[in-house]
């Protein structure tokens, strides 16, 4: 759903340079994994008695993963989960001046995800930390947060240049 102050003449609700397509493709790969593990999983409890208890360690990454992508295209396409009750309520100008604070503020929150993960991964090469699950090397987990936190960065930035460019040419 499209926001109030937000319409097709717009610039700073014009879509950006770079398609979402990535992310929606890794978003939609997350999501067909988790379920063909999960079905797997049910099938051969159901057939053998056995379980795949091992397999949670693979689906809580791909929700991660999952999630985050899901986040680069919402902020990339302004599709982002917010809460506008307040700011519907303030004028066109004012509502403006919010959405780069809240946008600016997100990539400060995003930019510290990229430069704490990025320790993380790297202390857990580093360490040679294994998963508690299956023994594979923790990093292989955490490398992920860094990354689709700098692709959702990368989308914040492109965003807060749109707005700014609203700003400058007096759309708002």
């Amino acid at each position: 759903m499209e926001s109030p102050r937000s319409g097709p003449a717009d610039p700073a609700a014009e879509p950006p340079l770079v398609p979402v397509a990535v992310e929606q493709f890794v978003a939609a790969a997350a999501m067909a994994a988790i379920c063909l593990i999960t079905f797997a999983n049910v099938v051969v409890r159901y057939v053998t008695d056995y379980s795949f208890a091992f397999t949670e360690e693979y689906s809580v990454f791909l929700l991660v993963v999952l999630t985050l992508a899901g986040s680069a295209a919402g902020f990339a396409t302004d599709r982002h989960i917010r809460i506008t009750f307040l700011v519907d309520r303030l004028g066109p100008s004012m509502a403006h001046r919010v959405e780069l604070v809240v946008t600016l503020l997100s990539a400060l929150l995003f930019g510290l995800l990229v430069w704490y993960g990025s320790r993380m991964a790297w202390d857990d090469w580093r360490f040679e930390v294994t998963s508690s699950g299956l023994g594979v090397p923790q990093w292989w987990y955490t490398v992920a947060l860094p990354v689709l936190s700098a692709a959702i960065l990368a989308r914040l930035l492109g965003r807060l240049v749109r707005l700014l460019r609203a700003a400058g040419g007096g759309r708002r």
